[in-house]
């Protein structure tokens, strides 16, 4: 509900960089696109907590993929003053006197220029990218549309099958620690943002591997 219009005051402009990225959300990616000329933005948010309604982006970090191979120079590390801080946060992220902070529009703006035109993926990505459209609310964005791709349900796909049943999946198996080492990825830089969009990133290249033996071998496939 639009309270602004209910009591006659005019709403602010949406950004034009929001503007942008919603134009880019009008072209669709050919479903014959090969896997291989696909971009991917991997990101991650670390958080006070894991309650959209409640908690806060304290860091967020992304990773380009493009043409199977990660762009490490065009990753993105963003750190936020938090408005709270926990415990049990702090003992996860360790982000204590982080300098420099970003505002809430610089993440949205650089995150929005980033993702436009590439498949957003995530490790329970939906997480990622709720906190990240809190945090953009206000400032005019709605919903991020363009197509995802959640390495958590890409690997239980690929070793179940399409039809399995997800009451058998033990979820513990398909965490991302426990993927790294099933993938023989070294966890490095574990729960900051930038680490985990980093190891996301190797996941990622290490099941596209996998589905393209599996006959997936175009945007179509990987989406279906």
């Amino acid at each position: 509900m639009d309270w602004k219009s209910i009591f006659g005051l005019p709403s602010l402009p949406k950004p034009s960089y929001i503007k942008a990225y919603e134009q880019t959300l009008l072209k669709k990616t050919s479903k014959a696109k090969p896997i291989r000329e696909l971009d991917f933005l991997v990101l991650d948010t670390e958080t006070t907590g894991l309650d959209v309604r409640k908690d806060y982006v304290l860091s967020y970090g992304s990773v380009l993929v493009s043409n199977n191979r990660m762009k490490i120079s065009e990753s993105k590390e963003y750190y936020m003053r938090p408005k709270k801080r926990s415990k049990e946060a702090v003992k996860v992220h360790g982000l204590i006197q982080v300098r420099p902070y970003v505002s809430r529009e610089q993440l949205i703006r650089s995150f929005l220029e980033d993702a436009s035109n590439k498949i957003l993926v995530g490790h329970h990505l939906g997480f990622d990218l709720a906190m990240l459209e809190k945090l953009g609310k206000t400032l005019g964005l709605r919903k991020i549309k363009q197509p995802s791709l959640d390495t958590y349900e890409l690997a239980v796909r690929l070793e179940n099958g399409k039809y399995h049943d997800p009451h058998t999946i033990a979820a513990q198996d398909y965490s991302l620690d426990k993927l790294c080492e099933r993938y023989k990825i070294a966890l490095d830089d574990r729960h900051t943002a930038a680490g985990d969009a980093l190891l996301t990133s190797q996941l990622l290249l290490k099941l596209l591997k996998v589905a393209e033996r599996k006959g997936i071998k175009t945007f179509g496939d990987l989406m279906a």
